[in-house]
């Protein structure tokens, strides 16, 4: 009896999880420009120097370690700042 509970249980997972996908079900998500992308990246970029700066209060990351991964960090959100800056202000004029 166990056995055969256990065996319907798989054949219905099985089925579950690659029963084909009719259409309509799937949502599309929209799709990403680069301004996005950069916007997302920025927050991203911010949240982990934040975190940096916690752990470092906490003495969990050496000075050295510190120093670099915060410059590391800071170049790439100022990169990505500019970008951003670009792209927007070749929006306005178009």
């Amino acid at each position: 009896m166990i056995l055969l509970l256990c065996a319907l249980l798989t054949i219905g997972l099985f089925l579950y999880v690659f029963a084909p996908v009719r259409e309509g079900e799937l949502v599309r998500g929209e799709d990403k420009t680069r301004l996005s992308f950069l916007r997302e990246r920025k927050e991203v970029i911010y949240e982990n120097l934040r975190d940096l700066n916690f752990e470092y209060k906490a003495g969990k990351v050496p000075d050295a370690d510190f120093q670099k991964a915060r410059t590391e960090l800071e170049a790439e959100a100022a990169a990505a700042l500019a970008e951003i800056e670009d792209l927007e202000q070749g929006r306005r004029r178009s």
